[in-house]
């Protein structure tokens, strides 16, 4: 300690203090501020609907009422899960009417995780129902992942996140590692209409921090 403020009595009587420290300026570093606003948004595939509309039902006591819900899109982009899915695969997506806190993600993943493992303890095929939540902001859709990849950041327990699409130019524009799905026009299209009711479910002081936030401030 007696060290330290030796150094620093020693900086204050040279010429390297104001080179160092400034002159009465502030100092450009970024501050800590409040995380923007978000809903939560989950993406949900099976081959029966009925199921589907369950799992709104249990996702809804859970976080809330949802604000918007996709029809049923056909799920064509991939033949991965036909082997414990099935075939015929329908996906709706849906954003949430209540905010949330984006470091929250990992426990909504961990929460879908043990819903997709009730229904499949009782039903066939093996696994009737994928459940992917994620969250929405004004600027980018987040999506939760349990598979490690090199754009992909941890969050806990074995969850990590990535954003799947930006909101750029007026519009949802893809990322180079998008899944074909989000990149359809039926999707962004619904996305769009559900971000512009979003945006305006928000007090305007939290929009224009978003908003500065997607003009390109730096937080640096």
């Amino acid at each position: 300690m007696r060290n330290t403020l030796l150094v620093s009595r020693r900086l204050a009587e040279s010429n390297l203090f104001p080179a160092i420290f400034g002159t009465g300026r502030s100092l450009s570093m970024g501050l800590i501020k409040q995380s923007p606003p978000c809903v939560p948004f989950v993406a949900a595939f099976s081959a029966d609907e009925d199921l589907l509309a369950s799992i709104w039902g249990q996702l809804q006591q859970a976080w809330g009422p949802i604000a918007d819900l996709s029809p049923a899109f056909d799920f064509v982009e991939s033949e991965y899960y036909h082997a414990t899915m099935g075939t015929g695969l329908k996906k709706q997506l849906a954003l949430f009417r209540d905010l949330c806190d984006p470091s929250d993600l990992s426990d909504r993943k961990l929460f879908c995780n043990q819903l997709e493992s009730k229904f499949a303890v009782v039903s066939s095929p093996s696994r009737p129902v994928n459940i992917d939540p994620g969250y929405v902001s004004l600027t980018k859709l987040v999506l939760a992942s349990t598979k490690n990849r090199e754009h992909r950041i941890y969050l806990r327990d074995g969850v990590y996140a990535e954003v799947t699409l930006a909101f750029r130019d007026q519009a949802w524009q893809p990322m180079p590692w998008t899944y074909a799905d989000y990149r359809r026009d039926d999707f962004r299209t619904f996305l769009a209409t559900a971000r512009r009711r979003f945006a305006q479910s928000i007090p305007p002081k939290n929009a224009s921090r978003e908003n500065a936030s997607r003009d390109g401030c730096s937080d640096e």
